[in-house]
Parts: structure tokens; C-alpha cells; sequence
């Protein structure tokens, strides 16, 4: 047996276990001091339900790295971030806070991975003819993608088992990378991507519909976090032809929904930030899909998009980039075609 194995497997067992027996504890005192999250009209759930799962997460996650992760190579700086996210989401998960204190301390957690651990992506490998990037703009474009994918995963998470789920595809995606093509730049990474994978089973157990509890932005955030680190890492790994699209292709899901809900909000002359229910999970239902269906759904979609872009790789990143475009594009299609039909049955009734 490959000595690596022992030590993920044990991380990744130790956090499933922490964040499995941490869940019932949480929930029962949610409900006691009615810690919990009312229905309004742009969720699905009909039931007061806890909103603190992150907190399982979190303790699962950072135990199990810090007992048998290795912390070098800018692991202990993500730490740090996640230390820092984790209350600012457990402050707004209790009372609810504004979405600029959220983003300052987002900001904080993206500067201390960016300039204390010089985490940060500093190549375009060629897509549209840029290579190496200057020191600004490489600051400056990573700030956009930890962000942008901390958000996208905190937009995604609006059915039971949705978030966790996609969560999952993309932490074993990377985390077999990193197991695999490593090395002792990034190998380590792998352990954070399996301590994340131990975490989140852990929650799902108690996630999936009817869920009896959900991640809140606690966990959302944390988990968001991660995943763009670890995004960047394996974009600057550069193990394929076409790391970049790759990763795109990767984290697929959430950020096809983030920009589709962007455009259309904008193109209605709204802010992009405003909530609203036209996400990707929305339309599925409004087609007719169970919860659990659409879950199901959107994760096979994501893990076919994951297969894809890994079996065509040495295609290269503008030819990769192309076609999943081109499959966006239809994609948004078929769902304002939906979208308008149904409005027009409606009308007509």
C-alpha cells in the first residue's frame, strides 16, 4: 500500500466521524434555543430547521487536519482564513448581518492566503495568448476567484443536500489530483481536500431532504473557501495542457448558476446580488423534479462536465474554454425556453 493512503484515509475518517456525532448534538440545541431558519418565500423548505451545520463541518475538518495533515505550503494560512470565515458565518447564521461586513472579512481571509502564503494564480497558461501574469494583476485576479467561488458555492446551497453534494464532487476531483501529481509542492493539499471530504459526509448524513439540519453560510462559506484554494492550487500545479479549463470544468455547477443568475439579474436592470428564485435548482423544480431529483441531477451534470474536461485535457485550454461556452449557452437556453413556456401556460389558464 502506498504510505500517502494511511493518513488521508484517517483524516478524511476522523472528520466523518467528528462532524456525524457533532450534527444531533447541534440540532437539539438549535431547537432548544430556537436557533432556526424561517421560511420565506425564496426557499423550499416548510419547516423551522437549524442552520449551524458548519459548525460540524468546521470542527471535523479542522481537527482531522491538524492532527494529521501536513500544514506547510500554505496550509496553515488557509487555516487561518477558515478560523476567521467561520465566525463571521456562525455571527450571520445567529443574527444575521449585512453583506458588506461579510465581504470585508472575506477580503481579510483572501489577503492572508494571498500575501502571507503568496497563494495566488500567476499564469493564464495561454489562454488567449497570455502566459505569465504581472504582480498586480495576479493579485488582483485571484482576489476575483477566491471570492467569486466562496460566493458561487454560498449561492448554490438552496436545497437540501445540493450544496454538500457538489461540494463533494469537486474536493474527491482535486483531492485525487493532488494525491496523484502533488508531489512535495502540493501534496499536502490532498489532506485538506479529504479532511473537507470526511466533513461534509458527515453533515450530509443529516442534509439530505427532508434535511433536518443545513450548512448556513458557516458552512457554505467554509466550504467555498477551500474549494478556491484548492482551485488555485491545481491551476497552479499545472498537471494538464489546460489546467485552468480544466478547473473551470471542475467547479462547472456552481459557476455556471452564479453567472446565469448574474446576467439575467443585470439584463432586468437589477443588482446581481439581489436574491431571487431563478437559480439553475429553481428551474428543475419548477419543471417538475423532486428535491432529491434535482440534487441528483445537478451532480451527475457536474460529474459528467468533470469527466469530460479530464478525458480531453490535451485539447487545450481555448479549445476546452469553447466548448464549455458552448454548453452554457445551451444549457441557459433550454432553461429560459422552459422558463417561457411555463409562463405562457400560466398566462393562459
Amino acid at each position: 500500500m502506498d504510505p500517502r493512503i494511511l493518513p488521508l484515509i484517517l483524516s478524511s475518517s476522523w472528520a466523518f466521524l467528528i462532524a456525524i456525532f457533532a450534527v444531533p448534538s447541534i440540532i437539539r440545541v438549535a431547537h432548544l434555543k430556537n436557533i432556526l431558519d424561517q421560511p420565506n418565500s425564496r426557499t423550499v423548505h416548510e419547516s423551522l430547521t437549524p442552520r449551524l451545520g458548519g459548525l460540524a463541518m468546521f470542527a471535523g475538518f479542522m481537527s482531522a487536519l491538524t492532527i494529521f495533515g501536513n500544514l506547510n505550503n500554505g496550509v496553515q494560512q488557509l487555516l487561518a482564513g477558515c478560523i476567521i470565515l467561520f465566525f463571521i458565518g456562525l455571527k450571520d447564521d445567529l443574527i444575521s448581518i449585512s453583506a458588506l461586513k461579510k465581504f470585508a472579512v472575506q477580503l481579510l481571509a483572501t489577503g492572508i492566503v494571498m500575501f502571507m502564503a503568496d497563494i495566488r494564480i500567476t499564469s493564464f497558461q495561454g489562454i488567449f495568448g497570455i502566459g505569465e501574469l504581472q504582480v498586480g494583476i495576479s493579485y488582483g485576479f485571484t482576489f476575483l476567484v477566491i471570492i467569486g467561488i466562496t460566493n458561487a458555492i454560498n449561492l448554490i446551497d438552496g436545497l437540501d443536500g445540493l450544496a454538500g453534494t457538489i461540494v463533494l464532487i469537486i474536493a474527491c476531483t482535486f483531492g485525487v489530483y493532488f494525491y496523484l501529481y502533488g508531489g512535495a509542492a502540493y501534496g499536502n493539499y490532498a489532506a485538506v481536500a479529504f479532511c473537507l471530504i470526511g466533513g461534509v459526509l458527515g453533515f450530509l448524513r443529516y442534509n439530505f431532504h427532508r434535511a433536518t439540519i443545513f450548512m448556513g453560510d458557516t458552512g457554505s462559506l467554509l466550504c467555498g473557501f477551500i474549494i478556491s484554494i484548492l482551485a488555485i492550487q491545481f491551476i497552479e500545479m499545472r498537471v494538464t495542457p489546460a489546467s485552468p479549463s480544466v478547473a473551470l470544468g471542475i467547479l462547472f455547477v456552481p459557476l455556471f448558476d452564479t453567472v446565469r443568475v448574474s446576467v439575467i439579474r443585470m439584463m432586468k436592470g437589477k443588482s446581481p446580488f439581489i436574491p431571487d428564485r431563478n437559480h439553475i435548482h429553481h428551474r428543475l423544480l419548477a419543471m417538475g423534479f423532486s428535491q432529491i431529483s434535482t440534487v441528483l441531477l445537478l451532480g451527475a451534470l457536474n460529474i459528467v462536465v468533470v469527466l469530460v474536461v479530464v478525458s480531453f485535457a490535451d485539447w487545450g485550454n481555448l479549445n476546452l474554454l469553447l466548448l464549455l461556452l458552448t454548453f452554457s449557452v445551451v444549457l441557459s437556453v433550454v432553461l429560459g425556453v422552459y422558463k417561457s413556456r411555463s409562463a405562457k401556460q400560466v398566462s393562459n389558464v
